[in-house]
């Protein structure tokens, strides 16, 4: 399961900056002037892990593969975006694919590129593109409600998800994210929830994006971002697009004295995955060989089932039994026999909750 991040915000507040830096390629065109992105871009990035490294380093494995995000370059939404202003509801549709929403905010002063709306005002912005997203959900329950009132003349199913589409839509024209929305526990309404895909209701992370000179340094306009943030539970990451561009191309030793100068100790793009990581309750575990060394993303609490079925849905129907070692241990004993003989090799069934770091063998038989 890839993680998918959709990059919004509105126009020429640093979104392809960005997008070109976290996805080390200049194909997001940047340039200052509105809607410069014509078509959404999309690039997989592959997801720095220290603990993977570590392993590749002990086994020297054939391949590695590190887990994936997809990051989606978005065009800058504007005021009536939800009514097809600017480029519109395309654009709201493939926020509406994204896993989670990375708002990019700008937080600094800068009279030769020009702002949408005259001056930087981050919570401004914020709140105009966040009404975009409620508008359109909106839009959305009133369509889906419509249908689930003529259905419900002769269905119990339909008439209890129409009742509670109802609350939602009140909710919603309260002013209110989906996000907030407690609905009650039913099979009919969840079916109706998980087709909307509401955009209001996605995980959202704020990214305040600063100009090199306040690296580091929490200006007024970062201040007001993170009180807006809080409001909403949300996560605040301060990065500067354009010295993450610059990264690019550089040496690990030549970014990481970069980064140093500074005063940071993470790029960008390393802050945006754990922190989008996080946020959706994703982790790690590892398959590890002679031929693979492979990172796998899933859910945490899932069990060791659920976790096989992300390598192939035969490991997780025939799914018998894993061989679990945890990454301290596999680094403490070097070798996968050295733990069978430590005894930190354990046999876990169908039951076990697989944790961060764990390297697994599964057994199955289909």
């Amino acid at each position: 399961m890839a993680l998918s991040i959709g990059i919004v915000g509105l126009p020429n507040v640093g979104k392809s900056t960005l997008f070109n830096a976290l996805t080390k390629a200049q194909n997001a065109q940047a340039a200052n002037y509105p809607f410069c992105t014509i078509e959404p871009n999309k690039a997989t990035v592959p997801v720095p892990d220290t603990r993977l490294d570590a392993l590749t380093e002990l086994i020297h494995p054939q391949k590695t593969i590190q887990a994936t995000v997809d990051f989606i370059d978005i065009a800058g939404l504007v005021r009536g975006a939800s009514k097809g202003e600017g480029l519109g509801n395309q654009f709201l549709g493939t926020i509406r694919e994204c896993t989670a929403i990375l708002e990019v905010v700008r937080c600094f002063d800068d009279d030769n590129i020009t702002h949408v709306d005259g001056s930087v005002d981050p919570v401004r912005d914020v709140e105009t593109i966040e009404t975009e997203l409620l508008l359109a959900d909106i839009q959305s329950v009133t369509r889906r409600l419509e249908r689930l009132r003529k259905m419900a003349k002769g269905d119990k199913d339909a008439k209890a998800a129409a009742e509670e589409a109802e609350r939602l839509l009140q909710h919603l024209d309260s002013g209110r994210p989906a996000a907030e929305f407690s609905a009650k526990d039913s099979d009919a309404f969840r079916a109706t929830w998980n087709e909307l895909g509401l955009l209001t209701a996605k995980q959202l992370i704020y990214c305040a994006n600063v100009d090199e000179n306040h690296v580091g340094s929490e200006t007024e306009h970062v201040q007001r971002l993170r009180a807006r943030a809080a409001e909403r539970g949300a996560e605040v990451i301060v990065i500067c697009a354009r010295l993450e561009e610059e990264l690019q191309g550089l040496s690990d030793a030549e970014q990481n004295e970069l980064l140093a100068s500074y005063g940071i100790e993470e790029s960008g793009l390393v802050r945006v995955i754990h922190k989008g990581y996080a946020a959706l309750g994703l982790i790690s575990y590892f398959t590890a060989g002679e031929k693979e060394n492979r990172a796998w993303t899933i859910n945490r609490g899932w069990k060791a089932p659920q976790a096989a079925g992300v390598i192939h849905t035969d490991f997780e129907r025939g799914f018998i039994r894993a061989e679990v070692i945890s990454f301290k241990d596999y680094m403490k004993y070097k070798t996968e026999a050295a733990c069978r003989t430590a005894g930190v090799l354990r046999t876990e069934g169908k039951d076990y909750v697989v944790q961060d770091g764990d390297v697994m063998h599964f057994l199955f038989n289909v």
